[in-house]
């Protein structure tokens, strides 16, 4: 049986369309009800394939125009990509990570993970030290919140029993090698990550 959508139904899947155009690509649920649609008709617009639910209460259509980046930069503004995503964002590591490491407050919603497509692996943190070392970068096209080199280095002596070995060899080496790399930046997360030992014995021989 042909799915064919009435004139009203073509109507509301039109303002669906734009508000998801008007919202950079992806819609809100909260953001459709604001316009008076029905969540109804978009469960029905979902069933039947003329919009995407990415995870639940988030909505596009044509997902191919999204790339991997694209939608958790759309997903997650407020993480930071740390770990083996920020090595290879600031080309660090050399093999791609597979999905996403995102830091973020360890109070928000549980939920907002539970997608299959893009992968990504929460870091949960505490409030305090999330920002810490924060700033931007535009990896793929898209703006990312990231850690600074010098912190990202110290997470990854304090979690290096989370890393794959090669990977964390392969991120300290870069790093040593950074001519932009700032030590009195360095030394001072290290206070505030508690690794100063680790630093000094695995970074400070080769300085």
């Amino acid at each position: 049986m042909i799915y064919k959508r009435t004139e009203e139904a073509e109507r509301i899947l039109k303002e669906v369309y734009q508000c998801i155009d008007d919202n950079g690509g992806i819609a809100k649920k909260e953001q459709l009800a604001a316009l008076g649609i029905d969540y109804r008709r978009v469960l029905d617009f979902v069933e039947n394939n003329d919009v995407i639910r990415i995870k639940n209460g988030y909505y596009t259509y044509g997902i191919e125009r999204f790339s991997e980046e694209a939608l958790v930069s759309k997903l997650f503004p407020d993480g930071l990509l740390c770990m083996e995503s920020a090595l290879y964002a600031y080309g660090y590591i050399s093999r791609k990570p597979v999905g996403f490491h995102i830091a973020i407050d360890k109070n928000t919603s549980k939920s907002r993970f539970k997608l299959d497509y893009p992968k990504v692996i929460p870091y949960y943190t505490e409030p305090e030290v999330l920002t810490i070392g924060a700033t931007t970068i535009s990896y793929e096209g898209c703006d990312f919140q990231i850690y600074d080199k010098d912190r990202l280095i110290c997470d990854c002596l304090k979690y290096e029993s989370k890393m794959n070995r090669e990977d964390f060899k392969e991120a300290l080496q870069s790093y040593i090698k950074d001519e932009d790399k700032d030590i009195s930046a360095l030394m001072e997360y290290a206070r505030e990550r508690k690794v100063v030992k680790r630093v000094q014995s695995l970074i400070g021989v080769w300085l």
